[in-house]
């Protein structure tokens, strides 16, 4: 699972490195058109994937400015690792036997 997890957001920070590349130095033809609407696209969906990850796990971890960018830029792969350290958290005692 964290193979799969670092190799998503490796392609996912490629992707946003290949958007923000065009918005200066423009490929030639459509191409540079459809990046400049896969941007707009890809950042409102990252937008509202911080609101779900900041609804998740705010309660459960304590959470710095860090997590939350490093959240928008990696998308669900980000939201992924995120959920595995709540799973690795220490459970607490109920008190029942």
């Amino acid at each position: 699972m964290k193979f799969f997890i670092l190799a998503g957001k490796s392609f996912t920070l490629l992707t946003w490195l290949v958007m923000f590349y065009n918005l200066f130095m423009p490929f030639e033809g459509n191409v540079s058109v459809v990046l400049n609407i896969l941007l707009l696209i890809t950042a409102f969906m990252h937008f509202f994937q911080l609101l779900i990850f900041h609804t998740m796990f705010s309660t459960l971890l304590k959470l710095k400015f860090v997590d939350f960018i490093k959240v928008y830029f990696t998308g669900v792969f980000g939201l992924l690792e995120y959920r595995q350290k709540v799973i690795d958290l220490p459970k607490p005692e109920d008190g029942k036997a």
